[in-house]
């Protein structure tokens, strides 16, 4: 059975989980392995009946590993019911079981392997990558580098099985991979399909249900993309006012900066906070109320009695959005820091933190791949290579809940990892970070616990870039959130 979009299965898997599941679906009896590559063969044909591309000119691209051998199986499906089916196959030995059995069964259908692959591409309206599947964990090389470009170049559909070519399936990277239409992922959804650069090669992603899930062990990795209506949020009392909704304090805007703290204090007030104090340099009072008169305003030049008073009055601190990396945005830090409120970390905050490190249970950081790098000491590239690495990486080193944003953002708690496909490129502009920041702290200081906020947050924030990307993602500002946050809140 094909399942796709909101119906995919919300548990993310490991390739050894999957293999390890496989292993013991087999040793059950139930089944065998050339039976799971029937039951994948079978799938990958389903959907592209029900894609309505049987009529078309199709080239199969068959790996050696097993995924190949699906392919094959579907190209003698594809045989059978007459269509126009050419296949190519990347050939090494020895030949695994799989797919030897697999290649007899299409000769045996009348097939026979393409030798210019080139032509056939030209020739193609559909593609079906069967060249790698999860066991790809290296470099391509020359002989994949070489078809996987060309493939890219055609305006063919192609559909990916089990993982484009060229993904690893743990990680979500990849130097170079097939860009699918669709992506068919097999028995389980790979926890490296909906994060990193597979977030700009899977396409729409399927899911084939071949009999796998009830092998399949425990996962605390979470797909939380289509769970805005069951995150958390406790129900607002008839009788509410503004001092039970949620007190909020941002600290940031340094000189220059005004507008940081000015979207993540709307933000803040969108998300459902009661109140909301902004603590910026004096001359910033102007830009912060002018637009939004409802967010309250002290000017700090010193960290003084009243700068605590204002940390003290919060419920959820946030920090960091232009803050900077001078005096001004370090003693603020420090005062943030000798509060035992619960803090959300973001931008210049992490910068700073980056530079004296420390663990804290109650709060929640925000980093991009860039600031993620600086708090491991580690370079940008080694943070995407595996991203599930490195926010683990971040909780164990400064605890709390730590959420890495990006492609496919990752939330975590030292126990739980929540995954959130969901937001487009549009993002892509400044103000973004802010907006999400006080998102996840008006969540906090409506009484959701850290991961549930981080989580819920991250999930508004991307659904409604979703929803403003409607008009277009390029020009889409930061701002353009603001009204969609407000209808996505209510339904939590």
């Amino acid at each position: 059975m094909l399942f796709c979009d909101a119906q995919l299965p919300q548990t993310l898997y490991s390739t050894q989980m999957v293999r390890e599941a496989e292993a013991h679906f087999i040793h059950s009896g139930d089944i065998s392995l050339l039976g799971l590559i029937d039951r994948a063969g079978q799938a990958t044909f389903a959907l592209l009946q029900q894609q309505n591309k049987l009529t078309s000119h199709i080239l199969v691209l068959a790996g050696y590993g097993n995924n190949g051998a699906d392919a094959y199986i579907c190209a003698t499906l594809l045989l059978e019911a007459g269509c126009q089916v050419k296949l190519y196959a990347l050939e090494r030995e020895p030949i695994g079981e799989g797919v030897s059995y697999a290649k007899a069964v299409f000769l045996a259908a009348g097939g026979h392997l393409e030798q210019d692959w080139q032509q056939a591409l030209l020739a193609a309206d559909v593609v079906i990558d069967g060249l790698l599947g999860t066991g790809f964990h290296g470099e391509l090389n020359e002989t994949f580098t070489t078809i996987i470009t060309a493939v890219n170049q055609q305006p063919s559909w192609v559909l990916s099985i089990d993982v484009p070519s060229g993904i690893n399936a743990d990680t979500g990277a990849g130097q170079l991979a097939i860009k699918a239409d669709v992506t068919l992922t097999m028995g389980a959804v790979k926890q490296g399909l909906v994060t990193g650069k597979a977030r700009d090669c899977v396409g729409y992603l399927w899911f084939a249900d071949i009999g796998l899930t009830p092998y399949l062990p425990a996962s605390t990795v979470i797909n939380i993309a289509h769970r805005v209506t069951d995150l958390g949020m406790p129900t607002r009392a008839k009788n509410s006012h503004k001092g039970s909704c949620g007190k909020v304090t941002v600290i940031g805007g340094d000189i220059g900066m005004a507008g940081a703290p000015r979207l993540a204090g709307e933000s803040c007030l969108r998300a459902g906070a009661g109140l909301v104090a902004v603590v910026s340099r004096p001359q910033h009072l102007p830009i912060i109320n002018a637009g939004r008169p409802e967010l309250m305003f002290w000017g700090c030049e010193l960290v003084d009695m009243e700068v605590y008073q204002r940390l003290g009055w919060a419920d959820v601190l946030l920090i960091g959005p232009g803050l900077g990396k001078h005096d001004w945005g370090y003693n603020l830090l420090k005062a943030t820091g000798l509060s035992d409120k619960p803090c959300v970390m973001d931008a210049d905050a992490l910068n700073l933190l980056a530079l004296e490190p420390n663990k804290q249970r109650h709060w929640v950081l925000t980093p991009h791949s860039g600031e993620a790098a600086r708090l491991l000491g580690i370079s940008i590239a080694d943070v995407e290579q595996d991203r599930f690495a490195a926010v683990y990486a971040l909780q164990a080193k400064y605890g709390g809940v730590v959420v890495l944003k990006g492609a496919g953002t990752l939330i975590y708690d030292g126990t739980r990892c929540h995954v959130a496909p969901v937001g487009n490129p549009g993002l892509a502009s400044g103000g973004s970070g802010d907006v999400l920041g006080g998102i996840i702290a008006a969540f906090m200081a409506q009484g959701m616990s850290n991961m549930d906020a981080a989580s819920a947050g991250v999930v508004v924030h991307g659904v409604a870039a979703d929803m403003a990307a409607e008009e277009g993602e390029r020009g889409m500002l930061a701002c353009d959130l603001f009204p969609h946050i407000r209808t996505l809140v209510d339904k939590i």
